[in-house]
């Protein structure tokens, strides 16, 4: 079994899309993934960012703390299925994640509506800020999420814009973790040519 840690923000859309990735792989490999909760407010408050990603980061505190609180208290399994939850109502459904939305997001998989009063309680940044860098620090400060540690090596992405499904799905992972254990990779990139596919 190869163990995965997953760093994600539930307001990244590449996150999103990674995510749905990696649960298929879980079906064709033999892979269990660990989620971690990293913020891009927290990533992004002293950058020089421009104005509307700034508002835009304004409200991601919230859904990241409620995030907080359910690992805090339920655990793994429950942190995955909100973080699906949250992920569809957002990215899939175009959704606003106000208080209104999460609250649905907690009670559709079985949580009490009343976590939602995490959204404004600053006591769990300290906590946001440990799992962040836990994530964060292996990879650098000049990237953010979704990033992935495999057997003590990280990365930031794969950055993807559709997720591959069945074999597909495995096959780009072992692709993946064939770069990760070589330590001199330190980026692939090209232009992203494709809108991004949340289905």
């Amino acid at each position: 079994m190869t163990s995965a840690d997953f760093w994600f923000d539930p307001a990244c859309p590449f996150a999103w899309i990674t995510s749905r990735w990696i649960l298929e792989v879980e079906k064709v490999r033999d892979v269990q993934v660990t989620w971690h909760i990293m913020s891009l407010a927290y990533l992004n408050q002293d950058k020089d960012i421009p104005d509307d990603y700034r508002a835009f980061l304004s409200t991601a505190w919230q859904p990241v703390r409620v995030c907080m609180a359910v690992e805090q208290r339920y655990g793994q399994a429950e942190l995955a299925a909100l973080y699906t939850a949250l992920g569809t109502r957002r990215h899939v459904e175009g959704r606003t994640l106000t208080r209104e939305v999460i609250e649905d997001a907690l009670t559709s998989v079985g949580l009490p509506a009343e976590l939602a009063d995490a959204m404004d309680d600053t006591s769990y940044d300290d906590a946001i800020a440990k799992s962040h860098h836990e994530g964060m620090d292996q990879v650098g400060n000049e990237v953010g999420t979704p990033t992935i540690a495999i057997e003590g090596q990280a990365f930031f992405g794969p950055v993807i814009s559709k997720a591959p499904k069945g074999e597909e799905a495995g096959e780009l992972w072992d692709g993946f973790v064939l770069v990760t254990k070589y330590p001199y990779v330190y980026e692939l990139k090209r232009a992203r040519t494709h809108d991004l596919d949340f289905t």
